[in-house]
């Protein structure tokens, strides 16, 4: 079976242009390795251009997205599928549901959110599946420091934090996210 991957990114595109360099070669290196993307659903930003290059390079992309959005007009169009929900809880729950494994790329607070959330999840025993940071440029520097504060403070379990797969190279995280076609 085709493993999805579920991604979590910005709405915007950031400040250089070496995210939206490492989003394009993230979303090439899923479909090379037979990955489908569920993701937000939003044409804009990071999210759109992964969207874009994955489809770009035939493979197949999910989108999951609340209504108020699509009326925003910020909904993609031409996905191989895109579902309206109508909460931010049911696209988190729906694109969980279809996820073997969760990324997150730069993004702002929802892309923190959302990852959080499912790591929580792992925490909890409600899913096995394996939560990973593309550190482009070293963007989530300060947070992978901030959790390994976290650790030494002893407000996370070292086992836990092991489990939140890192890498720059988005060949290698995808490796290291061990997902097979």
């Amino acid at each position: 079976m085709t493993p999805y991957i579920a991604v979590f990114c910005g709405s915007a595109f950031g400040r250089g242009d070496e995210y939206a360099a490492s989003a394009k070669s993230f979303a090439r290196a899923a479909v090379r390795r037979g990955m489908r993307v569920v993701y937000g659903g939003a044409s804009v930003g990071l999210m759109g251009l992964v969207a874009d290059t994955v489809l770009a390079e035939g493979g197949e992309v999910i989108g999951v997205i609340p209504s108020k959005l699509v009326e925003r007009e910020i909904g993609h169009r031409r996905l191989t599928e895109l579902r309206v929900v109508e909460t931010m809880h049911e696209r988190k729950a729906g694109m969980a549901a279809l996820a073997d494994a969760f990324v997150a790329l730069p993004g702002g607070l929802g892309t923190l959110e959302e990852l959080f959330e499912v790591w929580t999840w792992s925490q909890l025993g409600i899913h096995s599946k394996p939560c990973a940071l593309l550190n482009t440029a070293g963007y989530y520097d300060p947070l992978i420091d901030f959790l390994d504060h976290a650790v030494e403070e002893g407000f996370v379990r070292e086992r836990q934090r092991s489990t939140l797969i890192v890498s720059s190279d988005p060949d290698e995280l995808l490796e290291l996210l061990a997902l097979s076609s």
